[in-house]
């Protein structure tokens, strides 16, 4: 039986997505809704290089060595399993344990979805999902000589972050158990931009702002620029949708709420639906 067109919201819409680590979902998401999708993951998450400081952490976490511990992404929660599994599987019952004895602040629904696979949930959650939101939780609490696990991602330092944890007192013991590395091919990239130039994109959906920062990386900004005012731009949230304005490219198309890939493709069925 064909779908109709009302089943088929984003029917003849192209949608570039850069998404990697949940490509195949948020395909699935769009090409459910009739759009044809073009995939072009612009970043590849990976173990980080140096796995030595990251169990050095996890052996101070799981000796009693935290008090909080803040979750800014599920990945991250997967990465350290990961990390106990293949380096260190004695830790991973004593890692679970203390999960669920100590406080843990998690940014946004993702981190919290992982820990309840483990059978526990998170204390609080920061809404937004953001370093702001995050911040704007912690205020509440009394956090002098608190010690403070912090789960971060990528290289970034989160400075921020760091200096409202010096502030209040806390000791903060960050940890980066992933890194981010390009993806997609330099070619396959250009080749996208060129069809964005030549308005045969209707959207590109950003749902990292690493995404965002390579794109810029790579492509000479003004053209950048150029190829985006002929697509419609969207972001999964506001830290993305602060990248992008960052380099003077304003989206259209961001969720009020809720900032994941089901928030965001009603998003664009809203904005682009037939």
């Amino acid at each position: 039986m064909t779908e109709s067109t009302s089943d088929q919201p984003l029917q003849n819409r192209r949608i570039a997505i850069p998404e990697s680590r949940e490509l195949d979902m948020f395909a699935s998401l769009l090409e459910r809704r009739g759009a044809s999708v073009l995939r072009c993951p612009l970043v590849d998450i990976r173990d980080t290089p140096n796995p030595v400081p990251v169990l050095e952490w996890l052996r101070t976490f799981c000796a009693g060595g935290c008090d909080d511990l803040l979750l800014f992404t599920g990945e991250g929660v997967r990465r350290l399993l990961s990390l106990i599994e293949h380096h260190a599987p004695d830790l991973r019952e004593r890692f679970i344990t203390q999960l669920g004895t100590v406080r843990t602040f998690a940014r946004g629904p993702k981190p919290g979805r992982v820990l309840r696979e483990l059978g526990l949930k998170p204390t609080l959650v920061a809404d937004p999902a953001t370093t702001p939101g995050m911040i704007a939780l912690l205020q509440t609490l009394d956090l002098k000589g608190r010690r403070v696990g912090v789960q971060l991602y990528g290289t970034e330092p989160n400075q921020a972050l760091m200096d409202f944890l010096a502030g209040a007192g806390a000791h903060a013991l960050p940890v980066w158990p992933y890194v981010y590395a390009d993806a997609a091919a330099d070619a396959q990239v250009q080749a996208l931009i060129q069809a964005m130039q030549q308005g045969e994109v209707d959207a590109i959906a950003f749902t990292s702002l690493q995404q965002v920062e390579r794109l810029f990386r790579l492509i000479e900004a003004e053209r950048l620029r150029q190829a985006l005012a002929h697509t419609l731009v969207a972001a999964i949230g506001p830290i993305v949708a602060d990248a992008l304005r960052a380099h003077g490219v304003q989206p259209q198309v961001v969720p009020e709420d809720n900032f994941y890939l089901k928030p965001l493709t009603q998003a664009l069925i809203a904005r682009l639906g037939s």
